[in-house]
């Protein structure tokens, strides 16, 4: 397993090892003792599908606030996302910013989201399913949302045929600047 960071706190990338062969491949992609080995010691509680049927589908920014917030461990089991996450503790020197990555069904890849960043994805190929694992279940009091297109954030969202869809929920959630977020 390889681990590297994406330049803000926390936020890994997480590349398992594919055992292959004429029949397929095989992959570790969560081991909770050897994920402790690696700095990672947290109790996944919950599991989520998301299945998304056309290209530019676009979830998010979503989190949820303490005491329920959720550190998140994605990966795509068919086809390919862009994946991006932004650190939304006021208190940090990286307030604001986020990195992105493209994590896919191809390249194996996982992104670890921890708690203090607004999450979301948008789908770069038609049928795409997405897992992930949080350590809370869904709070509907402490879910929260932010735009994806604040342009005080400036996420550089690819440019797909069609544009994006979103929920009302995303369409309507506030900017940075008036969202409830850590301190």
């Amino acid at each position: 397993m390889e681990i590297r960071s994406l330049g803000l706190e926390g936020v890994l990338e997480i590349v398992p090892k594919r055992h292959g062969d004429a029949r397929g491949f095989f992959m570790e992609t969560y081991n909770a003792g050897r994920f402790a080995q690696a700095g990672i010691d947290l109790l996944f509680v919950q599991d989520n599908h998301s299945y998304s049927a056309a290209a530019g589908v676009l979830r998010g920014l979503h989190y949820q606030l303490a005491p329920r917030a959720q550190d998140k461990l994605l990966r795509v089991i068919h086809g390919s996302i862009l994946d991006v996450a932004i650190d939304i503790r006021r208190n940090s020197k990286s307030f604001g910013k986020w990195v992105a990555l493209e994590v896919s069904a191809e390249k194996g890849n996982q992104i670890l989201v921890p708690k203090g960043f607004a999450h979301g994805f948008v789908t770069l190929v038609p049928d795409t399913e997405v897992l992930y694992k949080v350590t809370d279940t869904y709070s509907p009091e402490h879910d929260r949302s932010i735009r994806f297109d604040d342009p005080a954030i400036g996420i550089e969202w690819p440019s797909l045929p069609g544009g994006f869809q979103l929920s009302d929920k995303d369409l309507r959630a506030p900017f940075l600047a008036d969202a409830e977020v850590f301190a």
